[in-house]
Order: structure tokens, then sequence, then C-alpha cells
């Protein structure tokens, strides 16, 4: 659910000081009517509109590991995840997942490249693709 940004809950609040009734203050900003109860309660208690701090897993990667990862893939676009992992420095956490370095590069809207898997081929393969190619290489639309 989206949260109601800092500048409407301080203009929800001066709507409802200024006289304003519940429902049209919700109507005015387009939220439920109940989270501007909600706001009014809060505001009444504490004091204050901004977001409580809330619990949560902490983050693995402080700003200078996020900026760094976000730098290094915006001058090459073409690194793995795995190595930006691998090469990221830190004194907190000397090693991060690949998967928290493609979690910050989607917060700042980049990508990261993926490693293409195929076969691999021998001599064998490329000998027969050569001879495959200098066989076919004088045909016509007819030929073919």
């Amino acid at each position: 659910m989206p949260r109601v940004p800092a500048h409407l809950r301080e203009s929800a609040l001066g709507m409802l000081q200024g006289g304003m009734r519940t429902a049209d203050v919700a109507m005015a900003i387009n939220c439920n009517v109940r989270t501007v109860k909600r706001l009014r309660q809060r505001y009444r208690e504490t004091g204050w509109t901004a977001d409580r701090p809330r619990s949560g897993r902490p983050r693995v990667t402080t700003p200078a590991q996020d900026r760094y990862i976000r730098t290094s893939h915006l001058w090459d676009s073409y690194r793995m995840a795995t190595i930006t992992a691998r090469v990221t420095p830190g004194k907190h956490n000397p090693s991060i997942s690949a998967h928290t370095v493609r979690n910050r590069l989607r917060e700042a809207g980049l990508r990261a490249c993926w490693s293409f898997v195929r076969q691999v081929l021998t001599r064998h393969h490329q000998q027969q693709s050569r001879l495959w190619e200098q066989t076919h290489r004088r045909w016509t639309r007819q030929d073919w």
C-alpha cells in the first residue's frame, strides 16, 4: 500500500486545523478517511507526522558500497553482478552476494549483465563447421 507523502500529510493537517471535514480532506489528498483519522490521532499524541521507524532486515551494504556498485556498472555496463560482488570493497562486510548487487542496480534503474551459457565447440566441431562452409559457399538460391 502506498504511503502518503510528507508534504500531503502536512497539508492534510493544515486543512484539518483550518476546519475542513475529515472526508473532504481525504478526498482532497486522495486517500482513505481512516488514514486521515489516524494521522490526526498520531499528531495529537506525538506532535509529529513523520513515518515512524519500522523494524526490518538491515541493509547489507553501506551507502558508499551502493554508490560504488552503481558507478562501476555505469562505467562498464557489461560487467556481471558476480564480478562486482567479488570486488566490492567494504570494512563492515567483506563479501556481498550477486543477488544483492542486482537488487542495488534495480534500485538505481540499471541492469546487470547475465552470463550467456552456450555449448563449447571442440576442434572437431570447428573443423566440421569450416568444411560445411567451404562446401556450401558457392551455392545459389536454387541450390538451397
